[in-house]
């Protein structure tokens, strides 16, 4: 059977799952196929583009119908399934981050969520600066999440938060809730211009 693009990217994913961003290469990429280095150089040219096929691979299906019909409904459903495609895999934010992929699920994904904003009345400009920072708010949570592997951090910040010395982090640290928490009321600033009810407490 001929190898394919597919199948290199596919070998790519797993060994990502399996040991994390930093110890995937293209060496063992080959290795993984039965294959010689420069047939996987064949199908990604340089590490840099194989990690835009990932990325692109990750966001299969996230921009497609069924969608809700209202805008806004829409927008948050489009930012939860990003979030979900890059917590489908290990690293998988830090694989999205950097890339500038101009492929078929990629950019089917940024027209639905600009498409959203538009229909929502907002100009072309303001419907592709809402789009910018809610990728970027969710690269950038999901990034700090996918690496929170330590134990305890948050009752670390807790005990260093002293009312004394930090006093208005000391009122606001009980209210930081958890990741999702955070996701939910990130989006509801970028869509609706507030935060989602419900989220503080």
């Amino acid at each position: 059977m001929a190898l394919d693009r597919t199948a290199v990217v596919t070998a790519a994913l797993e060994l990502l799952d399996e040991a994390g961003l930093d110890k995937l290469t293209m060496r063992k990429v080959a290795e993984r196929l039965g294959v010689q280095l420069n047939t996987v150089y064949w199908h990604a040219s340089c590490k840099p583009r194989l990690l835009e096929l990932m990325a692109e691979a990750m966001l299969a299906g996230c921009g497609d119908a069924p969608l809700p019909e209202p805008w806004d409904e829409r927008a948050r459903t489009l930012a939860h399934r990003y979030r979900s495609a890059l917590l489908s895999r290990r690293d998988g934010a830090r694989v999205m981050a950097g890339t500038h992929v101009a492929e078929e699920h990629t950019l089917r994904f940024a027209d639905s969520l600009i498409g959203a904003f538009l229909d929502g009345g907002h100009t072309p400009a303001e419907a592709g600066w809402r789009t910018w920072s809610l990728v970027y708010f969710t690269l950038g949570l999901t990034q700090e999440e996918q690496a929170a592997g330590l134990p305890g951090g948050m009752d670390r910040l807790l005990r260093a938060v002293t009312a004394d010395r930090y006093p208005a982090l000391a009122e606001t640290v009980g209210h930081f809730g958890d990741f999702d928490d955070r996701f939910r009321h990130g989006i509801g600033l970028i869509v609706s211009g507030r935060g989602t009810e419900g989220t503080e407490g």
